[in-house]
């Protein structure tokens, strides 16, 4: 069965959203034993503990979404699944790297390691925040933000109707109290630690860059859609500068579904945890066939 696998990122996860994988499966138990040596601390505990509230912080929250995916990757080809293309949502490119076998899972999770730290390091020394506004044009977020000198910049174009934006925390919780100023009805302040896909994140880009460059990446059969480049790719080294910039580039998703969607895929599954994903599909194309991959491992928790 082939479906496009789309892989969430940070924002999706949820205590213990790993238990019954876990319980279930050996290989499950084999990745996090994997992880645990890399990580160099306990990640079991916080993929399997219904109320463990250190999955919420982002030196974990990023591991943690990483390994679950991963693991739910390999319970959909063990049940007959492939991809026929890969996308993952910020965070969750690097599963879309693990899945098409561009790069292994032990790279990217080292990658991830040093990243989700120095993301969490950089929000401490730099306090950055996110808000997504909801239903509005996209060129009047644009005209106000220019008001903002820069310090407040798009992140995520996730549809064309729910837009992230990041920068300093100060300037993000003015642009949120002077909203219905702007003419914005609905702007929701996002739970993370630090202004991701913005400037703010230069240096952390800067420090994965050397790390990133000396990791073996391959070429791929199937194509992958990268976050700052949302066509379809196949080259080793173009995909590898595409990771790079990622960090504090854009998310640019809605022009991924929509290319994927123009060239002929139908049908995705969202591999990883809660629906974020197969929701945004909804609204940027209604007639895709999406499912969230949880949805299948249902009949394991009984």
């Amino acid at each position: 069965m082939k479906k496009v696998f789309l892989f969430p990122g940070q924002g999706s996860q949820y205590p213990g959203m790993c238990k019954y994988l876990y319980e279930q499966f050996d290989y499950a138990k084999d990745l996090i034993k994997i992880s645990d040596n890399i990580l160099e601390y306990n990640i079991k505990n916080i993929l399997t503990n219904d109320n463990d509230e250190l999955i919420n912080r982002t030196k974990y929250t990023q591991p943690a979404i990483f390994i679950y995916s991963m693991i739910l990757d390999r319970y959909l080809k063990d049940e007959g699944y492939e991809p026929s293309a890969c996308a993952g949502h910020s965070l969750g490119e690097y599963s879309a790297l693990v899945s098409l076998n561009i790069i292994t899972f032990e790279d990217a999770l080292q990658t991830i390691k040093n990243r989700a730290n120095k993301m969490e390091d950089i929000g401490k020394n730099l306090p950055g925040s996110m808000a997504a506004i909801i239903n509005f044009n996209i060129n009047k977020i644009t005209e106000i933000l220019t008001s903002y000198d820069n310090n407040i910049v798009i992140a995520n174009y996730n549809t064309d109707n729910q837009i992230n934006v990041s920068g300093y925390k100060d300037s993000i919780n003015e642009l949120i109290r002077n909203a219905k100023d702007h003419g914005i009805r609905t702007i929701i302040p996002l739970n993370v630690s630090g202004a991701f896909h913005s400037p703010l994140m230069k240096n952390a880009r800067i420090y994965l860059e050397k790390f990133i460059k000396s990791i073996e990446f391959h070429d791929t059969k199937t194509p992958i859609y990268q976050n700052v480049c949302p066509k379809k790719n196949f080259d080793s080294q173009k995909i590898k500068n595409n990771i790079i910039k990622q960090i504090d580039q854009p998310v640019r998703w809605s022009d991924t579904i929509k290319n994927m969607k123009n060239d002929g895929f139908k049908d995705y599954i969202e591999v990883g945890p809660k629906n974020i994903l197969t929701n945004f599909n909804k609204k940027i194309i209604p007639e895709l066939n999406t499912i969230n991959c949880e949805i299948l491992t249902e009949n394991i928790k009984s």
